[in-house]
């Protein structure tokens, strides 16, 4: 999977312009507009925060476990709207001090290594945009994808009572995937070969789930499916509400942009 270093690399790297851009309890993974693109980031990635914590029956001192928590968007809404009580795992230092400084009780802490005797049993645990990072490409030409998988959800099953909810939302990739040797970043800007190349590049030690089917397959043992939903287009219109943050002029994010032409 992605280790420490390499999700510092990402996240640490960036936390500091990601805040001043975004805000400091951003969410950053697709928001839910359901088809409504008149509303603002804000109000979608809210929208879908509701839907999660409805989906998990989460309600006042329910215990919440965030796996992959970001910045803290989910656990400041859950513990500020619905009187929830929690934490937060992540591998990024700089997320994890910005979620402490933000009053959240963050970890940096592998995922898939906790145990019930670590923090006890949770109500619900949630996973938005953290599968992404489990395995690693090096873990897939092995063939231990699907393990990593299974031996993960295993690790939920262990840490929910039963009746216990799992919500979890991650990008996979299509039926149209490119074969591996195709990528490369110095293929025709914009091309699928060349994206690629530079989100193994931007997300080191990260490689997605081929399809939904293979989620579910190996949640297949421990979980009962409730619902399953695309958010293509919502990911698309987030992106791209993302961008125009990024790009909006402040002194100091431009700064740290240029820190990073090295």
């Amino acid at each position: 999977m992605a280790e420490k270093k390499d999700l510092d690399f990402t996240y640490t790297t960036i936390d500091e312009i990601f805040r001043l851009s975004i805000g400091e309890t951003a969410d950053y993974s697709g928001a839910k507009y359901d088809g409504d693109f008149s509303m603002s980031l804000e109000e979608a990635q809210k929208a879908k925060h509701t839907f999660i914590a409805d989906s998990l029956h989460i309600k006042k001192g329910s215990k919440v476990l965030d796996m992959a928590c970001g910045w803290g968007p989910f656990i400041n809404y859950f513990t500020q709207e619905r009187g929830a009580k929690g934490m937060g795992l992540t591998l990024s230092e700089g997320q994890a001090e910005a979620c402490q400084n933000n009053g959240m009780d963050v970890r940096v802490r592998d995922c898939r290594t906790v145990k019930p005797e670590d923090y006890g049993t949770f109500d619900a645990i949630t996973c938005i945009g953290g599968l992404e990072h489990f395995c690693s490409i090096e873990e897939w030409k092995q063939g231990k994808q699907e393990q990593i998988y299974s031996d993960f959800f295993k690790t939920l099953y262990d840490l929910l009572p039963i009746g216990g909810r799992f919500y979890m939302q991650t990008m996979v990739f299509g039926k149209n995937m490119i074969d591996f040797k195709d990528i490369d970043v110095n293929a025709e800007n914009g091309s699928v070969a060349h994206v690629m190349a530079l989100m193994i590049k931007e997300f080191p030690g990260s490689w997605l789930p081929y399809g939904p089917e293979m989620v579910i397959k190996n949640a297949n043992p421990y979980f009962k499916l409730i619902s399953q939903s695309s958010g293509r287009l919502d990911y698309i219109e987030t992106i791209a509400q993302w961008r125009k943050k990024f790009r909006n002029f402040n002194l100091k994010k431009y700064w740290l942009y240029l820190s990073l032409v090295p």
